[in-house]
């Protein structure tokens, strides 16, 4: 009589049993920063679309726009990045079907275009439900060898499965009902792990998950990167704003330096903690939505910025300085909010979010992201002057774990 692990290994396949959260020495694997690599595609994409919305005044309709478009984006990335730290087998089958995702992240890549210009989900959703369908299969096949997490499993996989009918069915809905309709099966995605880890805990790998957030992180710090690049290539075409647009291109290496050591300043695997309630990984994982979509917006932002100086946005130049500080702000205070502020002394945890409220005030300033950059250096300096705790503070409310009980987890669908 055959069993599931003689049929794996006729087919050359590994069982999917949960992986050990304290295995030592778990770095990402190679086909992890493979699969990231379409990610730059997408969200250079939708900065793009972002910075043509903001710099022809279409602020409302491109930030509702970014927001929906960047929503799939991170979900999708998100959910394989913890379903790997869980399940990851690295064999042939697994491989394909991050492949797949993959395909389908380069379709919605595609279809962000025509959200931003015609309202158009078609070809956004065409991708999403793409990379959905093959999380599917991999919570299906996870569920064949989980033991006590097969019940988690099978929701999720359940869960995923029934969201992704909706969203389709969201394409031939009146367009007067859409948004409304987007906004309900967002908060569904986000409840499917939420539901599906009461059904039995899946393990996660606190360093692991923290690099990859990580990795990410440098992903759309790049693309501020590339921003002031492009500022430096337009100065050497614009004599007239020589000065003006090569002092955005060094702000915006200053300040993009700052937003990376302001990030990579607490220890993110304690903001997990390898004790975690379910209610502070998802904590973790949730609240870098708006991390990750400041990140991307801020290189969108010194585009329009760019567009100011030169003269080619309809947007004022206090308008186009709040689509630089406005991301920052978002971003730091994110950062504080789930890692520093539990790992950080009483000064770190006034500047830090009193700094980001200041760095809203610079669009008063004659110089375009001149106080920005002060700001984020003084608050650098403190980072540098009063290290993180040697131990974190405990989370109001949080319950020692009994030996042996399973780590909880959230974000993984």
């Amino acid at each position: 009589m055959s069993t599931p692990e003689t049929t794996a290994a006729r087919s050359r396949l590994l069982p999917m049993r949960a992986r050990d959260p304290h295995e030592p020495g778990r770095t990402a694997s190679t086909l992890e920063l493979f699969f990231d690599l379409v990610f730059v595609v997408a969200v250079s994409t939708a900065a793009v679309q972002l910075h043509h919305a903001l710099t022809e005044g279409h602020v409302g309709g491109g930030l509702a726009a970014y927001g929906m478009v960047f929503f799939a984006i991170w979900w999708a990335w998100m959910n394989f990045t913890w379903f790997a730290t869980s399940f990851d087998t690295d064999d042939w089958l697994y491989r394909v079907l991050t492949v797949v995702q993959m395909a389908g992240v380069l379709v919605l890549a595609a279809g962000i275009e025509p959200v931003f210009v015609d309202g158009d989900f078609t070809v956004v959703i065409a991708g999403y439900v793409v990379m959905r369908v093959a999380m599917i299969v991999q919570w299906l096949r996870a569920s064949g060898t989980a033991g006590p997490t097969r019940g988690a499993t099978r929701a999720y996989a359940a869960g995923i499965a029934v969201v992704q009918v909706c969203w389709l069915a969201l394409l031939v809905l009146p367009e007067a009902v859409q948004g409304v309709a987007w906004v309900v099966l967002a908060a569904a995605e986000l409840a499917v792990p939420v539901v599906a880890e009461t059904r039995g805990r899946t393990p996660w790998h606190p360093h692991h998950i923290t690099e990859r957030y990580g990795l990410f992180t440098l992903i759309l710090l790049g693309e501020s990167l590339l921003a002031s690049s492009n500022a430096i290539i337009e100065a050497l075409h614009d004599e007239q704003d020589l000065g003006s647009l090569i002092s955005v291109a060094v702000v915006t290496v200053v300040v993009t330096a700052a937003l990376w050591w302001i990030y990579f300043w607490p220890p993110h695997h304690r903001a997990l903690g390898e004790e975690a309630r379910l209610s502070r990984s998802l904590r973790y994982g949730y609240v870098h939505y708006f991390v990750f979509a400041a990140a991307g917006a801020f290189s969108a932002g010194i585009e329009v910025e760019i567009d100011a100086l030169t003269g080619h946005t309809a947007l004022s130049d206090v308008g186009a300085s709040f689509t630089v500080t406005i991301p920052i702000a978002v971003f730091v205070l994110g950062i504080w909010w789930i890692a520093i502020r539990d790992n950080a002394d009483r000064v770190v945890n006034t500047v830090v979010p009193v700094g980001a409220l200041l760095v809203l005030c610079d669009p008063v300033v004659p110089i375009p992201v001149t106080l920005t950059a002060v700001i984020m250096v003084a608050i650098v300096v403190v980072l540098v002057l009063h290290p993180p705790l040697s131990a974190p503070r405990p989370l109001r409310g949080a319950r020692r774990r009994e030996p042996g009980a399973p780590a909880s987890r959230g974000g993984s669908s």
